[in-house]
C-alpha cells in the first residue's frame, strides 16, 4: 500500500516547479494511501487538497493547515469527521462515500465557521431517520449540503425539531455502532481464516528454497536424464498454467463470496486485487526468465550438434591408438566443478555451467574406457575415447595403376626401358683404336643394293622396256 512521501508531493507539484513549501494545491488521488501524515509539515500553504479514493481510515495531521480551503476526502475509509478544529479557511468538505456512522460527530466541524459546503452521501449516516434536518440544525453556517441548497424556512423547521431528531439520531447511531461491532469481529476472524489457508497452502507447496545441490559429479548423468533437464521449461510452463487456472478458480470464489460493505471488507478487496496483480507480475516475470528448450535429441533419437556456451573446439582421428580426442577450450580460470561431461556410443556432451556442448561422433566409442582431463595451463579440456571397431594394420604395397595402351604405345615404353647385356669378362670393353686408320683405299659403299626386278611368268601383258630404268 501508498504512503504519503516527499517524493511523492515532489512529483505531483510539477506545475510549482517541484518546491512544495510553497504549494497551494496538491493532488494525490488514487495512491492507495492509507494513513494522511506529513502534509502539514511539509506544505503549510496549501488550500485546495485531493485525496479522494484512497484508503484512509482517519482524518490527521491537517489541522496545522490554516489556508486550506477545500479538501476531498472522498472514497476512503474515514468512519468518523474529526481533526478539522485549526483549518480554520475550509470552505468546502467533500466526505462523499465513507463508512461515517457518528452523525453526532459534525459537531465538530461547528468552530469551522467558513464552512459553505459539505458532502456526506453515500454513508451509513446518511440513512438515519431526521440526517438531513439534524446536519442543518447542527451546523449552522453551511449554505450547501450534498450539492442541495439550504434555504431559510428549512433552516427554521430543523432548528424547532432538533430535541426530537437528536435523540432519534442517538439511538440510531447506537443501533450502528454495535453491528459495526459484530462486522469488525467477523472480519477479523475472516482475516485469521485467510491467514492460516495461506499458511497451509505454502507448507503444501512451500517451492524453490533458494538451494543448489552441487553434488553432481559422482556419476554422469544419464542420456535420459539429461533430456528430462532440458524438459524443465516445458515443466515449469504447466506449472504456470496449474497456477493461473488455480488463481483463477480462487478469484472467482473471492469475487462471487458475499460480504458486507465495511472498510475492512473494501481493504480486504483492494488486497486481493494488489495480491493478484504482483502475483501476475511475478508469474509473467518468470515466464520471460525461462528459455525455450533446446533440443539436444530429436524425437527419432538423432543427436544433435549443439554449442551454447560458444566454446572453441577440435576434433581428431587418432588412427595409431584408434582413439577419438576433442580439445575444448573451456574458460581457463573457471572451477572444475561446473563442468560435466557425459560420453556416449554415438556423441559426447559437455555442460558448461549448465550450458550444453554436444558434438556427434564420426565412428562408435566406448563410453567406458573414455578419459576426461584439463589443462592446467590452459584450461582445456581433453576427452579421449576409444573406439569400439578395431583396425588390422599390415604391410602395404604401392598401388598400381591399371591403365590400357594399345600395343603400339606397350611397344614404346618397352624400347624406352634400357637393357642391360652381360659383356664377356676375358674381352676388351673398349674398341680398338689401331684398326680405325686403314691403307688400302675403299671403295664407296652403294647406298643400297641394286635389285633387278624380273617380270613374273604369270603376268602375260608385262613388256620389258630397256630405256626404262630399273627400280632402285
Amino acid at each position: 500500500m501508498g504512503r504519503i512521501t516527499e517524493d511523492l508531493i515532489r512529483r505531483n507539484a510539477e506545475h510549482n516547479e517541484c518546491v512544495i513549501f510553497s504549494l497551494e494545491e496538491l493532488s494525490l488521488h488514487q495512491q492507495e494511501i492509507e494513513k494522511l501524515e506529513h502534509i502539514d509539515k511539509w506544505c503549510r500553504d496549501l488550500k485546495i487538497l485531493y485525496l479522494q479514493n484512497n484508503l484512509i481510515g482517519k482524518i490527521e495531521n491537517v489541522s496545522k493547515l490554516k489556508k486550506l480551503e477545500y479538501l476531498n476526502l472522498a472514497l476512503n475509509n474515514i468512519e468518523k469527521i474529526e481533526n478539522l478544529e485549526g483549518c480554520e479557511g475550509l470552505a468546502k468538505l467533500d466526505l462523499t462515500v465513507n463508512f461515517i456512522g457518528e452523525l453526532s460527530s459534525v459537531k465538530t466541524l461547528q468552530c469551522n465557521i467558513h464552512l459553505k459546503e459539505l458532502f456526506l452521501m453515500g454513508n451509513p449516516c446518511t440513512d438515519f431517520d431526521g440526517y438531513r434536518e439534524f446536519v442543518v440544525a447542527t451546523l449552522p453556517q453551511l449554505k450547501w449540503l450534498d450539492g442541495k441548497e439550504i434555504d431559510r424556512s428549512e433552516r427554521i423547521q430543523a432548528l424547532q425539531n432538533y430535541p426530537v431528531v437528536e435523540q432519534q439520531v442517538r439511538e440510531q447511531e447506537k443501533a450502528y455502532c454495535l453491528r459495526r461491532a459484530k462486522d469488525k469481529e467477523e472480519a477479523q476472524r475472516k482475516l485469521e481464516e485467510q491467514q492460516d489457508k495461506e499458511d497451509r497452502r505454502k507448507r503444501r507447496d512451500p517451492g524453490f528454497d533458494g538451494r543448489w545441490y552441487t553434488d553432481i559429479h559422482t556419476a554422469p548423468p544419464s542420456s535420459s536424464e539429461t533430456i528430462d533437464h532440458f524438459q524443465a521449461p516445458e515443466t515449469q510452463e504447466e506449472e504456470y498454467n496449474k497456477k493461473k487456472l488455480n488463481e483463477s478458480e480462487d478469484d472467482l470464489e473471492f469475487w462471487n463470496k458475499p460480504s458486507l460493505y465495511t472498510p475492512e471488507s473494501r481493504l480486504e478487496t483492494l488486497r486481493h486485487v494488489e495480491k493478484q496483480r504482483k502475483d501476475q507480475e511475478k508469474l509473467s516475470e518468470k515466464k520471460k526468465n525461462v528459455k525455450p528448450a533446446r533440443t539436444l535429441i530429436t524425437e527419432d533419437g538423432k543427436a544433435l550438434n549443439v554449442n551454447e556456451p560458444k566454446l572453441d573446439f577440435s576434433l581428431k582421428d587418432d588412427e595409431e591408438r584408434n582413439q577419438i580426442i576433442v580439445d575444448l577450450a573451456v574458460y581457463r580460470y573457471m572451477d572444475t566443478s561446473l563442468i560435466e561431461v557425459d560420453v556416449q556410443p554415438t556423441y559426447v556432451r559437455v555442460m558448461v555451467k549448465g550450458k550444453p556442448f554436444q558434438l556427434v561422433l564420426p565412428a562408435e566409442v566406448k563410453p567406458d574406457s573414455s578419459s576426461a582431463k584439463r589443462s592446467q595451463t590452459t584450461g582445456h579440456l581433453v576427452i579421449c575415447m576409444p573406439k569400439v571397431e578395431e583396425v588390422i594394420r599390415g604391410r602395404t604395397s604401392k598401388p598400381v595403376k591399371a591403365t590400357w595402351n594399345s600395343p603400339r604405345e606397350q611397344t614404346k615404353e618397352r624400347s624406352k626401358q634400357a637393357e642391360k647385356l652381360e659383356v664377356d669378362p676375358s674381352k676388351h670393353s673398349y674398341p680398338d683404336v689401331t684398326t680405325i686408320v686403314q691403307e688400302k683405299s675403299h671403295r664407296p659403299r652403294r647406298l643400297a643394293s641394286e635389285h633387278k626386278v624380273m617380270p613374273s611368268e604369270e603376268d602375260t601383258y608385262f613388256e620389258d622396256n630397256p630405256e626404262v630404268p630399273p627400280l632402285m
